[in-house]
């Protein structure tokens, strides 16, 4: 008896701890990647502000080819979106919110299953003979615990996602003739 009472007891610190060490983790990440791509921002834009063309150069949709995917709203514009389904990749939904021609789109993500969201940019700006793309991604998980976890692994997560798509993306730009 006095064994289970010492796993209880241990059982009960351990999940006081992880309670008490979530509680001062950051409810906030950022994820950034940046590529040089060979090409002007104009010839750029084009396969970033049109979300069907993401599936020409995002890491997702070569995961999961089968992907069942919707587009709605504007062409290219302020309130476009797109929704999926996955079973690899999850389900989720993405909408352009804001514009600059040829140097910025932002767009909001939602993941209902997971009750997460992020807003996100890539952003175009001119380096040289080159283009620099910058991909950043950002969110707030709120009070939970578990959610505060996943933000010290979210760069980890994420990033490398987003730096195999900016070498698509270059590989995309680069290749058009």
């Amino acid at each position: 008896m006095a064994a289970l009472k010492k796993i209880v007891l241990g059982v009960g610190v351990l999940i006081a701890l992880v309670v008490v060490v979530g509680l001062f983790l950051p409810q906030q990440y950022k994820v950034e990647r940046s590529i040089l791509i060979n090409a002007q921002p104009e010839e750029i834009y084009p396969d970033v502000v049109d979300l069907r063309a993401w599936q020409n150069w995002g890491v997702w949709f070569q995961r999961d080819p089968s992907m069942e995917i919707d587009y709605s709203g504007p062409d290219r514009a302020i309130g476009m979106m797109s929704s999926w389904k996955s079973v690899t990749e999850g389900n989720g939904e993405m909408k352009i919110t804001d514009l600059e021609h040829n140097k910025k789109v932002v767009y909001s993500l939602a993941f209902p299953e997971w009750e997460m969201g992020s807003t996100g940019s890539l952003v175009i700006s001119p380096a040289g003979e080159a283009t620099k793309v910058t991909w950043v991604d950002s969110g707030d998980v709120g009070n939970n615990i578990i959610s505060r976890y996943f933000v010290l692994m979210m760069d980890g997560m994420i990033g490398p996602d987003f730096e195999m798509g900016l070498e698509n993306l270059k590989t995309v730009v680069e290749n058009k003739g």
